[in-house]
């Protein structure tokens, strides 16, 4: 099969579609991030990369935080209305109809309607070039109930997840399988009892 190639640039997909949330419970901002994901497992780290030019940019690099609001299929024109318009001109909690639900390590407001809601503290922020990437700690992270299981386990299959793919949002599709399960022995059927 014959490649083409291009230059460098942002190819790198699907990504996220996440609501950032930022500012406080009276004072926030609502920005739609694609650039984000996690660099580190202990302590639990994720980024996300803002233009310095973009409302948000100053808000977090004031406040330090910032929470990850993950987006579903459902919420995708809200997600796109969220990333093309400034928060400087409205409030977009009130124009998308979303309600603010209060954090449990952060003062930033949380989604409520997202299905998942990471808690982030900044430890460091970096201007890359067209973007400040701001390396962050997950302090905590919310959850809507009815995505566990009885079990505890957590359903994010069941969440319908947004993706955004060079300029296209895309619904998440079915699940394949799960970590280690190319190399998992399958489990062997007890033996039926002796008459």
């Amino acid at each position: 099969m014959a490649k083409l190639y291009w230059k460098g640039s942002t190819l790198l997909a699907p990504v996220p579609a996440a609501l950032v949330t930022c500012g406080t419970m009276e004072k926030s901002n609502i920005i739609t991030i694609g650039w984000t994901g996690i660099v580190n497992t202990r302590p639990p780290m994720t980024y996300i990369s803002v233009r310095p030019e973009r409302y948000s940019h100053d808000i977090i690099m004031e406040s330090g935080e910032f929470a990850i609001n993950l987006t579903t299929s459902a919420m995708c024109r809200k997600t796109d209305f969220c990333g093309a318009k400034t928060g400087r001109k409205i409030d977009k909690f009130r124009e998308c109809g979303f309600h603010k639900a209060p954090a449990d390590k952060i003062s930033v407001p949380l989604i409520e309607e997202c299905p998942v809601s990471l808690e982030c503290k900044v430890t460091e922020s970096k201007l890359l070039g067209s973007h400040t990437m701001f390396l962050a700690e997950i302090v905590g992270i919310a959850i809507d109930e009815k995505y566990i299981d009885s079990k505890g386990k957590l359903n994010l299959q069941q969440c319908g997840l947004a993706a955004y793919a060079h300029g296209e949002y895309f619904a998440l599709g079915r699940k394949l399988g799960d970590f280690g399960y190319s190399v998992r022995k399958k489990k062997k059927k007890p033996m039926p009892p002796k008459k």
